[in-house]
């Protein structure tokens, strides 16, 4: 039986530390950097990606890049 890969609220199965923000005060910083630093701004991560408005997209240097927009709804 394989073991249960655990679900982040926001990133869903990709490792919150391989995914990295692409905007705002908090670029670059990885999702886990800002969950252990800024719940708050995490908990609007969490909300936004509930809301539909997150999305993650692999950049041509093979990493995870976390957007939020405005727009989509």
């Amino acid at each position: 039986m394989a073991a249960q890969q655990e679900v982040s609220p926001v990133t869903g199965i990709i490792d919150e530390c391989l995914v990295v923000i692409d905007f705002g005060e908090h670029e670059g910083k990885s999702v886990l950097e800002v969950a252990d630093t800024q719940p708050e701004f995490y908990d609007f991560l969490i909300e936004s990606r509930e809301g539909g408005q997150c999305m993650i997209r692999r950049s041509k240097d093979k990493c995870f890049r976390l957007y939020v927009s405005s727009t989509l709804q």
